[in-house]
């Protein structure tokens, strides 16, 4: 599966580089918006179809509280570790790592803190995030633990991560992975200013 994901993204930089005309470009975020509704209108039937799923995350429910906040903690960890490593402003590296893979909005929120030079790099910070949340998380549901594969994915684990953190763990993990990524785009708006903040 990782293999062919990777082949997926691959195939389809090719085919906007060299097949397809430039004014399908506006339309495509409409066409990614449907195809990832689909994707988690099918994780939501499966959750639906397991009459116990709840009943199960009960006997989990300290996790709804530790699995977001260990993710913030390491990304914001994260972050300091690079602005140290790069000897970049530690705050805007704060502030980047706080954007837990939702790029569109920290890169916005950025270009409107700083520049739009710092919005690109949250932006592709939080891409980059993704495109490796994408090809990790099958091997970390392999050889770690399920419920580790949220981490990764961020504040994506409620969209575009739900169905492959879905397609290599269990229902049970997919409502702890759709929880972890409300809770952490809440706290991105939040937290990207915070962090900025603190010159």
């Amino acid at each position: 599966m990782t293999l062919s994901i990777l082949i997926s993204i691959i195939v389809g930089i090719i085919c906007g580089m060299t097949l397809l005309p430039q004014s399908i470009a506006p339309h495509m975020d409409m066409f990614t918006t449907i195809a990832l509704n689909i994707l988690i209108l099918f994780v939501g039937i499966d959750i639906g179809m397991n009459k116990h799923i709840f009943k199960d995350v009960k006997k989990h429910g300290l996790l709804l509280i530790i699995i977001p906040f260990s993710i913030v903690i390491g990304s914001i960890i994260g972050g300091l570790v690079t602005s140290i490593i790069i000897d970049y402003d530690t705050n805007i590296s704060l502030a980047i790592s706080a954007g837990f893979g939702w790029y569109s909005l920290s890169g916005i929120l950025l270009t409107k803190l700083d520049s739009a030079e710092i919005g690109a790099i949250a932006f592709l910070t939080n891409v980059f995030r993704e495109v490796f949340a994408v090809l990790t998380i099958p091997f970390i549901a392999r050889y770690l633990n399920k419920y580790t594969t949220i981490a990764p994915a961020g504040a994506t684990s409620m969209d575009t991560m739900l169905p492959i953190v879905s397609r290599y763990t269990n229902p049970e993990i997919v409502v702890i992975s759709f929880f972890n990524g409300v809770v952490l785009s809440s706290l991105v708006p939040i937290l990207v200013p915070f962090f900025y903040s603190l010159k």
